[in-house]
């Protein structure tokens, strides 16, 4: 459990410091490679749910598989080189960094009136369609994503890299990719991705209330006090299509005052989703670094929990 705490603290470390360079060899890349392999030859005829049942089980055993062989071999020639090979592997399935940028490649050409290039940037971090969005929509779009991802894409690993170190982080990882790929409600993937989904579901449960606990701990309600946001965020967390993912929508909502939800367009068609919050104030880019900075004190209070309860759980272990 050391081991996997110190892991955990070099990987958060490594993350903010160098991020997810694109020309370097990353896991999500050979996983999203074997998903994309078995979606073709699988995809298709029927017993199609029972078919993705099967191609997501296999993707994360041999992820499992292999990322524990990796590191129990780097543990095996030494404890420093097994450490400093888990923090690499988990820093991988971590993006506060690359969140945080994507985040600001939005907010700064919005600062600097450029609604194109606003739009353009949204549509590399959205499945919605941007075209002829309107700033308060962009904001709406970036907001929502990097409340969404705060659990995603940083404290979901963190959380399952601290029970099963750099192996079970990448399980986690591998099962949200297979969700992004083909979790989706279409004919293709209706049964498909089944499996897919409901499993990411699972996997997502806790860490997203913790998530939006701990950001409810860290920032001081805008425009109410925390007994009212905490009644926002307990109303409008459920309203969101998926169990998991309005939990830090709702919550940043909450704290800053604002109105998130409403219609989108995917490929042409308007979807309504049910708004949260309660719009004290109106969406304006100064929200895009609010919610930047809620991720990232969540993020950092997250890993500290981590760890205390990690060594807490060690000497506990030891003691009996």
């Amino acid at each position: 459990m050391n081991a996997h705490v110190t892991a955990l603290a070099f990987a958060f470390l490594l993350d903010l410091a160098i991020g997810d360079p694109p020309d370097w060899p990353h896991p999500v890349k050979w996983i999203g490679k074997m998903i994309s392999f078995l979606d073709r030859r699988w995809n298709r005829g029927s017993h199609r749910k029972l078919k993705g049942t099967a191609m997501v089980l296999a993707v994360i055993g041999m992820v499992y598989i292999t990322g524990f062989f990796l590191v129990s071999l780097c543990y095996h020639i030494h404890p420093v080189a097994g450490i400093l090979v888990e923090a690499v592997i988990i820093s991988t399935t971590i993006a506060q960094k690359s969140l945080g940028e994507a985040a600001r490649e939005v907010y700064e050409p919005l600062r600097d009136g450029d609604l194109p290039e606003a739009r353009k940037k949204l549509s590399y971090i959205v499945g919605r369609d941007t075209l002829g969005l309107p700033e308060a929509e962009i904001v709406r779009g970036t907001v929502e994503t990097v409340a969404e991802n705060t659990s995603d894409g940083i404290t979901a690993p963190l959380f399952w890299g601290l029970i099963g170190g750099a192996p079970l982080a990448l399980v986690y990882r591998a099962v949200n990719t297979c969700d992004s790929m083909v979790g989706y409600q279409n004919e293709r993937y209706r049964e498909y991705g089944w499996a897919s989904a409901k499993l990411d579901d699972l996997f997502n449960w806790i860490p997203a209330r913790l998530t939006a606990i701990m950001m409810m701990c860290v920032m001081k309600p805008v425009k109410t006090t925390y007994r009212h946001a905490w009644s926002v965020l307990l109303r409008d967390a459920k309203k969101h299509p998926s169990p998991n993912s309005g939990w830090g929508e709702a919550t940043v909502a909450a704290l800053l005052g604002i109105r998130l939800g409403g219609v989108n367009v995917y490929q042409g068609k308007k979807s309504y989703r049910m708004e949260m919050g309660e719009g004290l104030e109106n969406l304006n880019i100064d929200h895009i670094m609010q919610t930047v900075t809620i991720m990232k004190r969540t993020s950092l209070v997250f890993l500290l929990l981590m760890m205390i309860g990690g060594v807490a759980c060690e000497l506990a272990f030891t003691w009996i």
